[in-house]
């Protein structure tokens, strides 16, 4: 695989497996942590998808400034070296069982992802640059995703571990270890990177830092703060005060970039006009995609048919059915303390006994209950984020050949197009998740996992079609003097797409009818290919004329 690519991609691609490996270990019990009603936060479905929203959100937010600062000041192993560092800090704290250092927590991850992710990105396309590995570019990235997933995958393994058998902590360290393995793999490899790591001098007309800040970056805090404590009829004017903070806070970055592009010289307009087309419609990608650790967890957790046999400790946990008195508090799993679900047991129409039942088998039928004294295994709701980076590594190498093949019948389609496939097969994935609520009769019975495999497998394609070709247009559209800026504007898509998932998986609990939640998400998903595809003619007009594809 490494042979006919630059030798610094192997180091790259192991930097950002284990710093993944860190970030999706931590993001895929985070929501659970947070409804931990014992050695968690107690918050419930709508509380904790918020913050989750928001703190994934802003996790790809800081992008914008990092980038920014690595082009003009830090340079990029600089900036990807010190984003690793803050990570980790910030995993390692995060167990500790503390309001105040889960925000002092969130906040190192958001700042250190804000330098680590932007520039490890920009600068594997700086390696690419050259004449002799431009054509392999898109298979670079490719390549490179597929580490990603590699370390979301085996992720979730140690986490369900440690925190059955040690605890939420262990986890969390565990996270931390990962990221800082990942930062000395970088240092490892600086050799191969070293001379693509410039530098971008100011040119006429560009924005100094000191002037972005008092512009941009300060006017979005002040912004932040204003949609925070402005008041609508509930209390807030969108979600919730971090849903307002937030999306006030997006609103002189965006302004930003649309004075970047009214700005921009002749040549370079209509390129900075594409890519900044393609941002907006992917927004809606990611706010179905990163469903995956909220609403689609809790579909995992709640409606998912989870019994397996198997010894207690390889990821499993028991759900022992007694009749101990109502105060009890049952343990579901090792992720939640749930409090008491009662189901009445009938014989020939008439109560006999009321039992108290772990909330899992709240949609189990009568006749498949355990029975009293009784225990059931069942695999930890969190494992299922691991469906999805599996399937990625399953694909990738299909995904990757396909492109190849097309290639050399000089059939390739282009980068847009390539964005465009990815957004209409990602809604088709959706209709996967219908089919599985119908199954299920709406949630009054479990469903095989089958339908959770499924439909992260349909995504998985489009996605592969979509997040890794977004990386590589903005390698080859951007201009050099602010490549980092422009990876920054992709993931500030990312974020407020993040923001959007949030949303709306804390509305989860209002649709009585889930198919209605599925439908509205393939509407908005559909609705945005669809946008794309009217696009595309001009999009493959700009890329022709900037001479890539």
């Amino acid at each position: 695989m490494w042979k006919k690519h630059p030798k610094a991609l192997p180091f790259l691609f192991f930097s950002e497996m284990w710093e993944r490996f860190g970030y999706y270990l931590m993001i895929g019990i985070f929501t659970l942590y947070l409804k931990d009603s014992v050695d968690g936060f107690n918050m419930d479905e709508k509380d904790s998808a918020s913050l989750y929203g928001t703190f994934i959100a802003l996790v790809f937010f800081t992008p914008f400034l990092g980038g920014l600062i690595a082009d003009r000041y830090l340079g990029y192993r600089r900036s990807i070296i010190l984003g690793g560092l803050l990570m980790g800090a910030g995993y390692c704290t995060m167990g500790i069982h503390s309001e105040m250092m889960l925000y002092i927590s969130m906040a190192l991850v958001i700042i250190g992802n804000g330098f680590f992710k932007p520039n490890i990105s920009t600068l594997l396309g700086n390696v690419y640059s050259t004449p002799q590995h431009m054509h392999q570019k898109d298979e670079g990235y490719n390549i490179f995703y597929m580490g990603i997933n590699i370390g979301a995958f085996i992720c979730n393994f140690f986490g369900a571990a440690l925190y059955t058998m040690i605890g939420w902590g262990a986890a969390f360290a565990a996270a931390g270890v990962g990221m800082f393995i990942g930062v000395i793999t970088f240092i490892v490899g600086t050799k191969h990177y070293k001379e693509y790591d410039v530098r971008k001098p100011l040119k006429p007309g560009d924005m100094p830092l000191w002037q972005i800040l008092a512009l941009v970056i300060l006017p979005s805090i002040l912004f932040g703060v204003i949609g925070w404590f402005i008041k609508g009829n509930d209390g807030y004017i969108f979600d919730s005060n971090s849903t307002d903070a937030f999306i006030f806070a997006c609103i002189p970055v965006l302004v930003f970039y649309t004075v970047l592009l009214i700005r921009s010289s002749k040549d370079e307009r209509p390129a900075m006009g594409a890519m900044l087309s393609i941002f907006a419609v992917v927004i809606l990608f990611w706010a179905i995609f990163k469903q995956n650790g909220s609403a689609l967890n809790t579909w995992a957790s709640r409606y998912t048919d989870r019994e397996v046999s198997g010894v207690i400790g390889d990821g499993l946990h028991a759900l022992k059915q007694t009749d101990k008195p109502v105060n009890t508090t049952y343990k579901l799993d090792s992720v939640t303390k749930l409090d008491n679900q009662f189901r009445k047991i009938r014989e020939n129409g008439k109560e006999v006994k009321e039992w108290g039942y772990p909330s899992y088998f709240k949609n189990v039928v009568p006749e498949k209950l355990p029975k009293e004294g009784e225990t059931v295994k069942a695999w930890l709701p969190s494992l299922s984020q691991s469906i999805n980076p599996f399937w990625v590594i399953v694909l990738t190498p299909l995904v990757v050949a396909f492109f190849t093949w097309l290639r050399r019948k000089g059939k390739e389609p282009s980068t847009p197009t390539k964005i465009a496939f990815g957004l209409l097969i990602s809604a088709l994935s959706v209709l996967v998740m219908v089919a599985a609520v119908k199954a299920g009769n709406n949630g009054t019975e479990k469903v095989s996992v089958w339908w959770l495999i499924g439909s992260y497998g349909v995504i998985t394609i489009g996605e592969l079609f979509l997040s890794p070709m977004g990386l590589s247009l903005v390698s080859k559209l951007s201009p050099v003097r602010i490549t980092s800026l422009m990876m920054g504007g992709w993931f500030l898509s990312t974020s407020i797409g993040n923001k959007l998932s949030g949303i709306l998986a804390s509305k989860w609990d209002e649709y009585d009818d889930k198919t209605s939640y599925f439908w509205l998400n393939f509407i908005l998903l559909g609705a945005a290919a669809l946008f794309l595809f009217l696009l595309l003619k001009w999009l493959n007009k700009v890329m022709k004329e900037k001479g890539v594809n």
